[in-house]
């Protein structure tokens, strides 16, 4: 028998509205529309299908502050982390946004409209505050606070939604499960316990005997529950994780487990985010739920520190035991004997009994490099799959990225290094200038601030997409506003696959010389004030905090720089 549904009803808002859908879709399309973000189409698909039980929509401010401050929602049913529906004051008056207000939700890849929202309230969170009491610190080095901060707008819309339809997927569709469905499958397979595991990794055969023997313990099936909505930039794809899941699937025994895809935007919370695991996984109708050594945690923060104790997960999922109803299984450490060819937890492994293991630093260096991978370690279809999707570093691709002023010298460093690259072979070689892209991309753009934001970020993407497919990308922009630049790195270690490999390269020639050298004279023309937002002249160049190499045509020449460049490649085991 399933687990009950936390709040005690399965909050299944398509069941629910199904007899208005022709209805509510008529409606939406005359109705002012908000386009997701991914984080937010995640969330709305979980709040529709029920995976957020009791929500039933984005949170007003009294349940946002509750939850902030109280892991609680302003009735007092436990839910640790807020969703919020953000916009921006632009969108308010853009689309009327008040109280009473209707407005279609939409999916930002189809333009479908998904659901329709009730506006109860707009208000202003304190984000410093959310990220202290959410995340434990208002450090950008925390991913979510990084996005809370750069990615969030500065308004919450809360209310109540109406569903209209779940959003489309062309990929994994048999193994994309609504808790009302999973709960049908478990009720027609009779079974009566099932422990739940979440993650968000490859999964490899300590992963399968600890999840093996937690059910044999507990005469329990298993639900293979891994994320794949947004997880923590750097993360393996979900296309390869999924492919790496249905390869180890095949090595439990026959009946034993199940594999089903969670489309949540993670929060790397640790804490918070484990008893919410724990929630969702109820409502997916889950008994049991794994709950591994520091859980969904982000790894180290500013000063180098763990963000939260290696048991800070554990402990608080215990603090709540009584209110979730699932129960908790601790995460055992497996590690491999050798003389048994078997694994066993590493605290019931007789004292002197030789152990072998690898750690995720030493299966990413065997992947990069191609060494062998052992099959104690793995199965031979989990390193086949990795080692499709993650070349080696000689046949990934990369990105040199160089900043500097009008005139520094990038244009000329740019060109030289492409002629470099394509002399060595081995990878196609794209030049992305910034003016080049500027006049076949953003010919609409101007100069002021949000105009070369939008630039970059359309560099940024294009670069992405190229060096994904293996090719060396090099792209010189002047780039002037630190922000940006954070914001265009973002995007390619998000989207650039196994080529998410970048090197900032700050042009560092000073502003005196690009102005005397200058032949075209913008400079000035700027000074004379025929032109605007020029950078160097009304619009100051903030210097890279965080560049991997400084260079300055006034002390090296341009051969010197390319072969510097180089040498930083070669360094990277890129060449």
């Amino acid at each position: 028998m399933a687990n009950s549904p936390h709040g005690g009803i399965l909050k299944d808002l398509h069941a629910r509205d199904e007899h208005l859908r022709a209805e509510l879709t008529e409606e939406a399309s005359t109705l002012s529309d908000i386009v997701l973000t991914e984080r937010q189409l995640c969330d709305l698909e979980l709040i529709m299908n029920g995976g957020f039980s009791p929500l039933e929509g984005f949170m007003n401010e009294k349940d946002y502050k509750s939850v902030v401050e109280s892991l609680r929602i302003a009735d007092g049913s436990l839910f640790p982390i807020p969703i919020t529906l953000d916009v921006s004051r632009e969108d308010i008056e853009k689309l009327s946004i008040a109280p009473g207000a209707r407005l279609a939700l939409r999916d930002p890849r189809d333009d479908e409209a998904l659901a329709i929202i009730t506006v109860e309230d707009i208000y202003q969170p304190d984000k410093v505050k959310e990220a202290i009491e959410v995340f434990g610190a208002d450090d950008p080095a925390h991913p979510s606070v990084a996005y809370l901060r750069s990615r969030v707008k500065d308004f919450y819309i809360g209310g109540k939604v109406q569903a209209i339809q779940t959003p489309v997927y062309f990929d994994y569709v048999a193994l994309r499960y609504t808790p009302a469905e999973l709960r049908a499958h478990f009720k027609k397979l009779s079974w009566r316990k099932v422990v739940a595991f979440q993650t968000r990794n490859p999964m490899h055969r300590a992963h399968r005997e600890l999840t093996v023997r937690a059910a044999r313990q507990r005469q329990a099936n298993v639900l293979i529950h891994p994320v794949v909505g947004l997880t923590k930039p750097g993360d393996v794809d979900h296309y390869t994780r999924v492919r790496v899941y249905e390869a180890i699937m095949a090595k439990y025994p026959n009946g034993m487990g199940h594999l089903a895809l969670l489309p949540l935007a993670m929060r790397m919370a640790g804490p918070r985010e484990a008893v919410w695991h724990a929630l969702i996984r109820k409502n997916f109708g889950a008994t049991h739920f794994i709950v591994g050594r520091d859980h969904a945690g982000p790894g180290k923060n500013s000063h180098g520190k763990d963000f939260y104790g290696p048991y800070d997960a554990q402990d608080l999922v215990t603090k709540y035991h009584d209110e979730l109803q699932i129960e908790m299984v601790p995460f055992q450490q497996m590690t491999y004997l050798p003389s048994t060819d078997e694994y066993q937890p590493v605290d019931e492994v007789p004292k002197g009994v030789q152990t072998l293991d690898i750690s995720g630093t030493e299966l990413r260096k065997r992947l990069r490099t191609g060494a062998p991978i052992p099959d104690w370690f793995s199965y031979d279809a989990v390193v086949k799959t990795l080692r499709e999707s993650y070349p080696p570093r000689n046949k990934q691709g990369f990105v040199i990225f160089l900043t500097g002023l009008h005139n520094s010298g990038r244009d000329n460093i740019a060109k030289a290094l492409q002629t470099v690259l394509n002399q060595q072979g081995g990878r196609s070689v794209s030049l992305l200038l910034g003016e080049t892209v500027r006049h076949e991309l953003s010919s609409e753009l101007g100069f002021s601030r949000e105009d070369r934001t939008k630039h970059l970020q359309r560099i940024a993407f294009v670069a992405a997409e190229l060096t994904r497919a293996g090719a060396a990308v090099i792209c010189a922009p002047t780039a002037p506003h630190e922000d940006s630049r954070q914001a265009a790195k973002e995007t390619i270690m998000q989207n650039g696959g196994s080529g998410a490999n970048l090197f900032m390269v700050h042009v560092a020639t000073p502003l005196e010389h690009c102005e005397k050298t200058d032949r075209k004279g913008l400079y000035a023309r700027a000074r004379a004030g025929e032109i605007t937002g020029f950078t160097g002249v009304d619009d100051p160049y903030e210097t890279p905090s965080h560049a991997d190499l400084t260079v300055d045509v006034t002390k090296q020449s341009v051969p010197e720089i390319v072969h510097s460049i180089i040498l930083l490649l070669e360094t990277g085991s890129l060449l």
